[in-house]
């Protein structure tokens, strides 16, 4: 088995350092995070040459970002690399909230069937960013480039120039545009004198990946003012490899340097583990860390040739997920609209709707993640008595339950008020509005196989799904053939078992069309539609005037 954690990755000297004039690169990411890794596979595999560059030569040590949501998963499927994250990660879906020492309230994130994948996995980040540095050796249009720091930056109207330090010195490279996903200190944010703004949290936190024997069940585990622990909360997931990650919120005057030490942390979890009935269960010690956090991203998420994704562009606080997942889904949403850029598919405009759309979803994100911080970490006694009561009142109402935030856990934003969607003309029910991330679904594939609907959609275009078979659908494939408009079509026989759910979560008829962009999100959608609908709905998506 690898030790993802102990690689070192080769520098090597490339040939673009004894250039005479800078050389240049339609696309350079800084930064091989989850992020930039994503970002540089999704525009491989739409056929856009990528430079990767990341400032040293090592994957991420301890488990960081542990849980990877149903979207990031779906993302990871379409980029080759879904599978080994699910064989390898703990699936879950089920949440317990305790009060004290009792059980307060039970949630179950995918109470549906009819899904790939699970609502949620816990794999430890360095073997996500291990399996996507291996996907990225397999695409020979991505130059991954170790050890090289980027120390400086100058944009121009037709891209932008970067020093580029290394172990042999500096050099230069012109890119067309440059995708920095260089992670919550983001040195590209500092160059360009931008900066995060927001709310920092006065409280400290004790991580710590654990080994043991204890055969618990897969599921997450939250506490509230436990025995164990009293007046701080508690949260317990289980990981890959036998190994579990336990949160203990500290209170803002926890010493970081002692609190991390092995002899600090051993009471803590022996107490953990002896109140939930594991007394004579051995453990062991792997990573540890002590952290703070804060809610806040930059004002803008693109800055002329520049654009930002991940912790370089926001931040926010562990509970709900949403710091890893939104930063794939960023990577998720620009990479389409880079690659029709960059093919001439599309106008430079088009790259300002990455920024609006993840701006509105990075204050998604921030706003649930502030609401659950505030819950967990009450500020003032008036806070702290709200807080107690509604966890008195779950055990016997339904309605608190409503109000319990252990962490609102990520889904994909719903991107509303998008500039690329195409408003509804006709009434539709569901959640498959305009800017939702399309639902999975079985369907009944042409060859009389049962597949999944997303793994029908293509990559690399939109996607037309055509619900039904009939006279109806046959208008509307007419429809779509009319529009000259180069779409994937995917038939879904909504009459037959495979098809039943699919139908029922669009709301479909015969003859309905959902529009998909490529990263699968719904920007149209029609009973019938005509050529003319189909053409200046898709033009209307790429920001075409």
């Amino acid at each position: 088995m690898i030790d993802y954690q102990s690689l070192r990755f080769d520098y090597k000297r490339h040939a673009d350092q004894d250039a005479a004039t800078p050389a240049h690169h339609p696309v350079v990411i800084v930064g091989a995070g989850p992020v930039g890794l994503t970002l540089a596979i999704d525009l491989a595999l739409r056929q856009i040459p990528v430079v990767l560059l990341d400032n040293d030569n090592t994957l991420s040590s301890g488990s960081r970002a542990i849980c990877f949501a149903k979207r990031t998963l779906e993302v990871f499927d379409r980029l080759g690399c879904g599978d080994r994250m699910v064989d390898k990660g703990v699936s879950w879906n089920v949440g317990k909230v305790f009060f004290h020492d009792e059980q307060v309230y039970r949630f179950d994130l995918l109470p549906e069937p009819g899904h790939e994948r699970p609502a949620f996995i816990n794999l430890q980040q360095y073997y996500v960013e291990g399996y996507l540095v291996e996907r990225v050796a397999e695409l020979p249009l991505i130059d991954l480039r170790w050890n090289s720091k980027v120390t400086g930056i100058e944009q121009r109207d037709d891209g932008a120039v970067l020093t580029v330090e290394t172990p042999e010195g500096n050099y230069q490279l012109q890119a067309g545009y440059v995708a920095a996903c260089d992670g919550s200190r983001s040195n590209l944010r500092q160059l360009l004198g931008q900066e995060a703004k927001g709310r920092v949290f006065r409280d400290r936190f004790l991580i710590a990946d654990i080994t043991m024997d204890a055969q618990l069940p897969t599921e997450r585990r939250f506490w509230f003012d436990p025995s164990f622990h009293p007046g701080q909360s508690v949260l317990l997931h289980k990981q890959a490899d036998g190994m579990w990650r336990v949160d203990f919120q500290l209170g803002w005057d926890a010493d970081p340097v002692e609190e991390r030490k092995p002899e600090n942390i051993t009471p803590r979890v022996r107490a953990l583990l002896d109140s939930i009935g594991f007394e004579g269960v051995q453990f062991q010690i792997g990573w540890a860390s002590v952290y703070t956090f804060a809610c806040q991203r930059m004002a803008h998420f693109r800055h002329g040739r520049v654009l930002f994704a991940g912790d370089s562009a926001h931040g926010v606080s562990p509970f709900g997920a949403r710091g890893a997942n939104s930063g794939v889904q960023d990577a998720d949403n620009l990479a389409w609209k880079l690659a029709a850029v960059v093919q001439g598919d599309a106008p430079d405009a088009l790259l300002d709707s990455y920024a609006s759309e993840r701006e509105f979803a990075a204050d998604e994100n921030i706003r649930n993640s502030t609401r659950a911080t505030d819950f967990i970490t009450p500020k003032s006694e008036v806070s702290r008595l709200f807080r107690d009561a509604v966890l008195e009142l779950t055990r016997r109402h339904a309605f608190a339950r409503t109000l319990v935030n252990s962490g609102r856990l990520s889904v994909a934003t719903v991107l509303r008020d998008s500039p690329l969607n195409t408003p509804d003309a006709e009434a539709f029910a569901g959640a498959m509005v305009p800017g939702a991330a399309a639902a999975d679904a079985p369907v009944l594939r042409a060859d009389g196989s049962t597949g999944w609907l997303l793994r029908e959609c293509d990559a690399a275009r939109f996607t037309a799904l055509v619900f039904g078979t009939g006279e109806a659908a046959a208008r509307s494939l007419q429809a779509l053939k009319a529009s000259d408009v180069a779409l994937h079509i995917v038939q879904v026989q909504a009459s037959t078992p495979a098809g039943e759910l699919a139908a029922q979560r669009y709301d479909a008829q015969p003859g309905t069309v959902y529009l998909l962009r490529p990263d699968q999100h719904v920007c149209a959608r029609w009973r019938q539609p005509t050529a003319d609908h189909i053409r200046a709905a898709t033009h209307r998506a790429l920001a075409k005037a």
